[in-house]
């Protein structure tokens, strides 16, 4: 009989929310609807640093010049573009200075992001690479990235 009780009970609760719900549906829980983040959009909060040493100045000139267009504006990379390089996958650790040379020179075959492969930057020389990695490194140390 016990069994019986028991069961009965769970089968009014079930019944007595389901009423609720029916009943009261404006006090249910509303369903979000969620929606992608638009084409081209921005994919991180970038903060910039108070002030960017000179060799960073020029880098920030290159990089807008060449890789905003992909990467977006403070490389806060392009939704359907290209990845944010102000980002924990590119900190020096992970992603050395020498990578962003070698991507420019060689491109990079997709392997984080699923945004395809980066073609070579032939326009883009050694000394530029240099000043646009160190603009990346001083906003991504602006943004707790070391």
């Amino acid at each position: 009989m016990n069994k019986f009780t028991l069961a009965g009970a769970a089968v009014f609760a079930v019944a007595l929310g389901a009423y609720a719900v029916i009943r009261f549906p404006e006090q249910a829980t509303p369903v979000q609807e969620t929606t992608a983040p638009a084409q081209g959009a921005p994919m991180v909060a970038v903060t910039l640093p108070e002030a960017l040493s000179a060799e960073a100045t020029m880098g920030k000139r290159a990089f807008d010049a060449v890789c905003a267009d992909c990467h977006g504006e403070n490389a806060a990379g392009k939704m359907g573009f290209a990845p944010p390089l102000i980002h924990k996958i590119y900190e020096p650790s992970h992603h050395g200075d020498m990578a962003f040379q070698m991507a420019a020179a060689n491109g990079v075959r997709a392997h984080h992001w699923k945004f395809g492969d980066m073609p070579p930057q032939p326009e883009v020389t050694r000394a530029d690479v240099i000043s646009i990695t160190a603009y990346i490194r001083e906003v991504q140390r602006a943004n707790g990235i070391n």
